[in-house]
């Protein structure tokens, strides 16, 4: 029997009981169009983290301190002095105090308070929509001074101009100066729209803060890259008479950082909405059992006018296939659109529709059935002509 004629009874079969079909393909449904908008979310958020490193340059180092005590203490002027070595161009000290209570008026919420200097907002590429930013003499003279994320502004300032009001952190007043513009997650995902920065001395004094915990540091050039990663490394490893008391990432290790990070849990997800392709193949299996065991006369009748074991083994393979394929299919495209629909729901997240996928989960849908039909076809073909007619 020619394979176009197999299709053409198994879709007769399938519409035949329209509603059992349906609820056969669920999992394989399900399972395809989470493997596609799982994959499109995992590989927007890696096109999302690529371009968020490419906008703040190829030559930046985050410095991080991993212990605590005075012993893994730095000390902000030391720093600062190696800015003076021809390797590197700038550096940014910070540390942090999270989910911070701001507060003005009657309006309040938690932010990240940073505490840090003028070079700050150059090396994250932000930039100021009023007011200014840290200077030197803010740092110098320790002013209670903040500069508010554009989030943050409309947060505590719904339809006013922040700048000269007063707000409070932690119950501490300190004057607005300056609004940045809206410029989205930075590195590590920390956000600079829903940040308050003020002087590094300042937070350290106000909000009891031990030691700086992170420094940003900008080579001169992309050339000086190695060599002031290797500067900073002979430094630390003096001061802390260790070198297991930091940890140096340049741009391109922080990118693969977070992209392997995303990519694994992607991978999980993925693996999870897998397991509903074989709980759909399970569910194909059981129907297919079922089919048989109600069209046993039907397969008596075929086999006694000639259908050899062959021909019954192929129709009702071929019939689980079918049903797996029309699944595989819908669930294509039912993750296609979610895809890109997600998007307009959510702008902040993006998706990117992998052809590849959606191909390789379409042909795993059509295997599963193959797979799951494989024992009810098998079981069909090797029924007795004479038993099948006796079946009531």
């Amino acid at each position: 029997m020619r394979t176009i004629e197999l299709v053409v009874m198994a879709l007769r079969a399938i519409l035949g009981n329209p509603m059992r079909t349906i609820l056969t393909m669920l999992g394989v449904i399900i399972g395809v169009s989470s493997v596609v908008t799982l994959v499109a979310i995992g590989q927007g958020a890696q096109v999302q983290i690529e371009k968020q490193y490419e906008n703040l340059g190829t030559n930046l180092i985050v410095a991080n301190v991993l212990g605590r005590g005075r012993a893994q203490q730095l000390d902000y002027n030391d720093l600062m002095q190696l800015e003076m070595l021809p390797e590197i161009g700038a550096m940014a000290p910070t540390v942090n105090k999270n989910n911070s209570n701001v507060k003005f008026e009657h309006n309040e919420d938690q932010f990240n308070v940073v505490g840090t200097n003028d070079r700050y907002l150059e090396m994250m590429k932000g930039e100021m929509a009023s007011g200014r930013f840290l200077v030197d003499g803010d740092l110098e003279f320790r002013s209670s001074v903040a500069v508010l994320g554009s989030e943050t502004a409309t947060t505590l300032f719904p339809g006013e101009d922040p700048l000269g009001k007063v707000v409070t952190i932690e119950g501490i007043s300190f004057n607005v100066i300056g609004v940045m513009q809206k410029k989205g997650s930075t590195i590590g995902g920390t956000s600079l729209d829903t940040s308050v920065i003020v002087p590094l001395e300042t937070a350290r004094r106000t909000f009891k803060i031990g030691s700086i915990t992170t420094t940003y540091v900008e080579a001169a050039t992309k050339d000086d890259l190695t060599q002031a990663q290797t500067t900073l490394t002979q430094y630390l490893t003096y001061k802390f008479k260790s070198s297991n008391g930091f940890r140096l990432l340049n741009q391109d290790q922080l990118m693969n950082a977070r992209v392997a990070a995303s990519s694994t849990l992607t991978n999980q997800l993925i693996s999870v909405a897998c397991i509903s392709l074989l709980v759909g193949g399970i569910g194909i299996m059981n129907i297919m059992l079922v089919t048989i065991s109600e069209r046993t006369r039907e397969i008596g009748i075929r086999k006694s006018i000639g259908a050899k074991r062959r021909n019954i083994l192929l129709q009702f393979l071929v019939e689980a296939a079918v049903i797996s394929s029309l699944g595989g299919l819908i669930g294509l495209i039912l993750g296609c659109a979610l895809s890109w629909a997600i998007p307009l729901i959510n702008p902040a997240q993006a998706t990117k529709l992998s052809l590849d996928v959606g191909i390789y989960a379409f042909l795993f849908s059509a295997l599963v059935g193959i797979i799951f039909g494989l024992y009810p076809a098998n079981k069909a073909s090797k029924l007795r002509p004479i038993d099948a007619l006796r079946f009531d």
